[in-house]
């Protein structure tokens, strides 16, 4: 077989290069420029700035109120993950299984997929709403007053479900493509060896989808911890206040609302790092146990 190749440098840089510009400008400036801003402590009015070398960190670390966001960003993630992985996985266990109607039934399941989240948490809004939502009027029914916006818990529940409601149709679009690239003879194999529906799934078809499942675990994660921006600020209806934040929200309103720049810098490094670290543990340590064939 005949390898493509160039003969000379210029072509293939002149091909990367719009794609380097664009990362440079959209990625790598913004990190630098947060790093840089996390050391100065910068004036509201633009005026100037002023060296303080780890105050912004130390202040962070110390703050009550930063561990409790940042306390809520870890349990809202680790929710938004189980409950959007296992509902998924367990509607594309389903999805595999029926014949009549397929393809309708699983294009009926994706079409949340193209949901954006700030539309998704309007629908959140109109879904948990005090007056006239649907969900709010049928938790009534057991005696329980639900208010999105007022309540802590209540707004961190609605939060939980939609942020999870709207990442569900891409776990499962990956999930049922693992499932259908599972060799025939294996699952009649499987069906030979163990009569048991569950003890097969768990045996044989779950070991085999364990590539994908660490895959969609650190989508997963980094979707909780920084795509769900628009589904909590339109949730907590722009105005935070009591309400849940989590660490990617808290840093738009310390820096774009709070004019505290340096701290919101500072925040965004932090949140870097941590991101960095668990990707790090994830493919280090969780994946020496995930065979890929």
């Amino acid at each position: 077989m005949k390898r493509a190749g160039f003969n000379q440098l210029g072509l293939p840089v002149m091909l990367l290069l719009p794609q380097l510009i664009i990362i440079a400008v959209f990625f790598y400036w913004p990190a630098v420029f947060a790093i840089y801003s996390s050391f100065y402590l910068q004036d509201p009015f633009g005026f100037g700035s002023t060296f303080v070398a780890l105050e912004n960190y130390t202040g962070l670390l110390s703050s009550a109120e930063y561990r409790k966001v940042a306390v809520f960003t870890v349990v809202f993630s680790l929710l938004v993950t189980f409950l959007s992985l296992s509902i998924a996985l367990l509607l594309a266990v389903k999805a595999d299984k029926v014949i009549r109607g397929a393809r309708t039934y699983r294009t009926l399941l994706m079409w949340v997929y193209a949901v954006a989240p700030p539309v998704a948490g309007f629908m959140g809004v109109m879904m948990f709403n005090q007056g006239t939502g649907p969900i709010t009027e049928f938790l009534a029914l057991f005696g329980w007053e639900f208010k999105l916006g007022v309540n802590f818990n209540d707004t961190a529940l609605a939060m939980v479900v939609v942020a999870a409601w709207n990442q569900i149709p891409v776990n499962f679009i990956f999930f049922l493509s693992g499932l259908q690239s599972i060799p025939q003879s294996v699952k009649e194999a499987a069906m030979i060896d163990n009569r048991s529906g569950v003890r097969r799934f768990w045996d044989v078809t779950f070991p085999l989808l364990a590539p994908t499942a660490f895959f969609l675990l650190v989508i997963n994660i980094t979707y909780s911890l920084f795509d769900t921006f628009g589904t909590v600020d339109t949730l907590v209806k722009g105005e935070p206040g009591n309400n849940p934040m989590t660490l990617v929200y808290k840093v738009y309103v310390d820096g774009f609302r709070g004019n505290d720049l340096g701290g919101s810098s500072a925040q965004s490094v932090i949140l870097m790092v941590l991101v960095l670290l668990l990707t790090v543990f994830q493919f280090r340590l969780i994946d020496r146990r995930i065979h890929y064939t």
